[in-house]
């Protein structure tokens, strides 16, 4: 006979079992370990003689007082423990899982939105719920939207420059209206000025930042049409998603750039780099929370919750 026991699962053997097993092991007693169950001593005697039967092994000397456990079942003892315990994590996840205490959520976020409040969020967040992973990826719009369309993401904050938020299977929640602003070198004649108005950039060299990593998307027809109704069409110098190349191209005193104000609002120190609040109609661009209605994702519902509170409360 085996000392090591492999434990399987069957009708027979169960978690009732387990329990009943380890109290006898304990209090070396059937008498006691009915006590502690609030069942007879007989149905404690009952049910280690089923285990054993379907174990194929003696798990206790009955011979003498107290009990004592055989080989094998000083072995089951160790295992039968590590299985109850093995249970209660999994029944406490579950029910984590369930009320969206614990899991991962997954945001993504449009570039540069690094530099907002966005970190401020995701910290309060985590401080409420810490045993929920928030996994963050850095996307152009485009990328956001098609991974939230495959179920790569559970939340995305973005320029919703495919219009996802008409599409009924989408949520949608306007999170914030951000401000643009004229990203200019030191030496520019406007650099002075406190505010500018978009119609003053004729004939300008103008790096254009776009939302969207493909160029002709809702997003850009929006903001160039704001170029168009202020009489201004110039062809860009440049056209990029990453705001970072712009600010290096804009230091390098190659051209101007208008930029939403979260790509700067953390920056501090910038090399030969000005930032001059745009001034006019339609100077500004809203970063959009979408999300899959579909999703049931606890943490997505929990996240979604505290965002609508402190936008009451705002």
């Amino acid at each position: 006979m085996h000392d090591k026991i492999s434990l399987t699962y069957s009708n027979l053997m169960n978690i009732s079992q387990i329990k009943y097993f380890i109290a006898v092991a304990e209090t070396k007693s059937f008498t006691k370990a009915g006590q502690q169950n609030y069942i007879s001593q007989t149905a404690i005697s009952q049910q280690m003689q089923l285990l054993e039967d379907e174990l194929g092994c003696k798990l206790i000397d009955r011979s003498i007082r107290p009990l004592k456990l055989t080989n094998a079942g000083k072995t089951f003892l160790k295992e039968a423990k590590a299985i109850l315990k093995r249970m209660n994590s999994a029944i406490i996840a579950t029910k984590e899982a369930s009320s969206g205490t614990s899991g991962i959520l997954r945001i993504g976020y449009t570039k540069g939105y690094e530099r907002s409040s966005l970190s401020s969020l995701i910290l309060k967040f985590h401080h409420l719920y810490q045993n929920i992973l928030i996994s963050c990826y850095r996307k152009s719009s485009d990328e956001l939207e098609a991974g939230l369309i495959n179920d790569e993401y559970d939340l995305i904050f973005t320029w919703d420059s495919t219009e996802l938020a008409k599409k009924e299977a989408y949520g949608s929640l306007l999170y914030e209206r951000v401000p643009l602003v004229m990203a200019l070198y030191n030496s520019h004649p406007l650099a002075q000025r406190k505010s500018i108005k978009r119609s003053e950039l004729d004939d300008e060299n103008i790096i254009y930042m776009s939302p969207s990593s493909t160029p002709g998307t809702i997003g850009d027809l929006f903001f160039m049409d704001l170029y168009h109704k202020a009489g201004i069409y110039n062809e860009p110098l440049f056209h990029t998603s990453d705001f970072e190349s712009v600010l290096m191209m804009v230091s390098s005193e190659q051209g101007i750039s208008i930029l939403p104000d979260y790509c700067t609002r953390k920056l501090n120190n910038a090399e030969n780099l000005i930032f001059v609040p745009m001034e006019g109609e339609g100077e500004y661009e809203d970063i959009t929370l979408l999300y899959k209605k579909s999703n049931d994702n606890e943490a997505l519902s929990k996240m979604m919750e505290m965002i609508r509170k402190e936008k009451i409360n705002r």
